[in-house]
């Protein structure tokens, strides 16, 4: 058996009892602890914090740059079209069905078994792996809270599934809360100042304008209005119009910028849920970026979000599986890929 088909079958086991265990974001408790035994029955030695697993078995005298290999554990619910159960992993052919299975599970153990294997081989870099929690929700108990107990390091793989093509860039993310404030009055006098109106003049400006720098990977930076609470009943004037912005922003811009051009531009009063998910890209002139076009890989641009946003370093999206079967009823991953994925990988870091 060769050493792509050892490793294969290693991963597809382990991912098979990974999805037997529910681990819904901030409940990954059982399956953190079935992956921190695995990785040592492996002959490892995690570390765990909270429901992240990190395994960092660098050498202090070695000089290599430190590359991290991340993917998460964490699953979002089940949808309600699913046919099979989502927590038995099915075999049919080729296909791994469960949910979790290729967002991100066919990252995480294929990952894994990279790290395994230049356990034994070299490799032009150290390697850190991360196996983090709450990715789903962004919470502060997954990535950020693994980030201090981090190494330097130099670049990054997140295994995200991107059918083996390299995503450079990725959008960012901001939530808006925007308030219009009026006056409250009788509706039947024309009494007070109506916040639905004092809202306009914004909602056209979010509707129409368009940020002058456009990503050749990932398009436009964009706004959109998805939500607006406003009045108490029909002839109360409402004294506040309440809405909700999505922001999606591309690499040219952070998020720090982008709130601080709204704030500038409309009446309402404007405030960010949060700036942390601030938009990455990784140099195309990177050598791993360079590695893999020379492996016949395609860059491209990433309008999902990952762990990638947490991420203060060098970093790119890499890994098995389809972005459009993510969230999806009847998930699945191919055996085949994960299979691929090993391989790729392990091409590309030998000769990085």
């Amino acid at each position: 058996m060769n050493t792509i088909q050892t490793y294969t079958d290693d991963a597809v086991r382990l991912l098979q009892s990974l999805i037997r265990i529910p681990s819904v974001s901030r409940d990954e408790g059982r399956a953190a602890d079935l992956l921190e035994q695995a990785i040592r029955d492996y002959g490892l030695s995690p570390c765990r914090i909270g429901n992240n697993i990190l395994v960092d078995e660098r050498s202090d005298v070695d000089s290599r740059p430190v590359m991290l290999l991340n993917a998460h554990i964490d699953t979002v619910k089940p949808v309600s079209s699913w046919t099979r159960d989502p927590f038995t992993p099915t075999l049919a052919d080729d296909r791994l069905y469960g949910l979790g299975s290729n967002d991100c599970g066919g990252g995480l153990v294929s990952l894994l078994q990279v790290y395994r294997y230049f356990k034994t081989h070299e490799c032009p870099y150290q390697l850190v792996y991360l196996a983090s929690a709450e990715e789903e929700v962004s919470g502060a108990s997954g990535f950020s809270l693994a980030l201090p107990q981090l190494p330097k390091i130099d670049v990054a793989i997140v295994g995200e599934p991107t059918g083996m093509q390299p995503a450079i860039a990725e959008k960012g993310l901001m939530v808006l809360d925007v308030t219009a404030h009026g006056l409250s009055g009788h509706a039947a006098r024309q009494e007070g100042v109506n916040a639905i109106y004092e809202a306009l003049d914004d909602l056209n400006w979010l509707r129409r304008y368009r940020f002058e720098r456009v990503s050749p990977l990932l398009g436009p930076t964009l706004m959109n209005v998805t939500v607006i609470h406003a009045g108490t009943q029909h002839n109360v004037v409402p004294d506040r119009c309440e809405m909700t912005v999505d922001v999606r922003t591309n690499e040219l811009y952070t998020n720090d910028e982008v709130l601080a051009f709204i704030q500038s531009q409309l009446h309402s009063e404007v405030k960010a849920r949060s700036t942390r998910l601030q938009p990455s890209r990784i140099d195309p002139a990177h050598p791993l970026v360079r590695r893999c076009v020379e492996l016949g890989m395609t860059p491209f641009g990433s309008p999902t979000l990952s762990d990638q946003a947490l991420m203060p370093f060098p970093s790119m999206k890499l890994g098995p599986g389809q972005s459009a079967r993510s969230h999806s009823a009847d998930e699945y991953i191919l055996v085949s890929e994960i299979a691929h994925a090993i391989e790729v990988y392990i091409r590309m870091f030998e000769k990085s």
